[in-house]
């Protein structure tokens, strides 16, 4: 029995000073360079102990003041629309998907204000989910009666700099995004409208 267990913390202790030589290796060599990065120009370090912040509307590229990509984005049966057949009226799009609480919370309201000023915007929803009948049922089912497009490859938002939703941009008739914004109800849109596009 007293072999065993002087073997047994023999073996621990060699287990241990291995493990902690190894990691030593690893992690730094003499010149304090990562031997993972032996052969190659690059090191990454990690130089602050900062707390992750999520993404929110202000980690979004500025696009007000610039054209709106040419990108293709698809339909619900998988039709590629480019967004440039989409200009040539004051145009409100809302990119949003199913798993975006607030695009959920302000599906409702662009409902609403569609039906309003419909006749003079021209509304666009691009999911950034692809073509999908639940997404499409998803905003039908909150009183979205506008077109719907998809971006499941993600080009449109990559080419926007979008990297958290809801994203509604305001496109003037020629192309030219003249505001960008997060989470809107009906009196925020529709003032937004009235003062950006009309």
């Amino acid at each position: 029995m007293k072999v065993r267990r002087r073997l047994l913390v023999v073996s621990l202790a060699v287990s241990l000073v291995i493990s902690v030589v190894v990691g030593m290796v690893i992690v730094h060599d003499r010149d304090g360079k990562s031997s993972a990065s032996a052969g190659t120009d690059t090191v990454v370090v990690i130089s602050s102990n900062g707390n992750f912040q999520p993404p929110t509307i202000g980690t979004n590229a500025v696009v007000r003041g610039t054209p709106l990509p040419t990108v293709d984005v698809e339909t619900l049966h998988g039709d590629a629309v480019s967004t440039s057949s989409l200009l040539g009226h004051p145009m409100v799009i809302n990119v949003w998907g199913s798993t975006c609480g607030p695009c959920k919370q302000e599906l409702p309201d662009f409902a609403k204000v569609q039906a309003q000023l419909g006749d003079k915007v021209r509304f666009v929803g691009i999911d950034y989910l692809g073509p999908s009948d639940n997404e499409e049922q998803f905003a039908r089912s909150r009183g979205v009666q506008y077109e719907l497009f998809y971006d499941g490859n993600g080009e449109f938002i990559t080419k926007v700099g979008i990297a958290s939703f809801p994203v509604t941009l305001f496109v003037k008739a020629d192309g030219t995004i003249v505001q960008q914004t997060g989470l809107l109800d009906a009196a925020k849109l529709t003032a937004l409208i009235n003062s950006e596009l009309l």
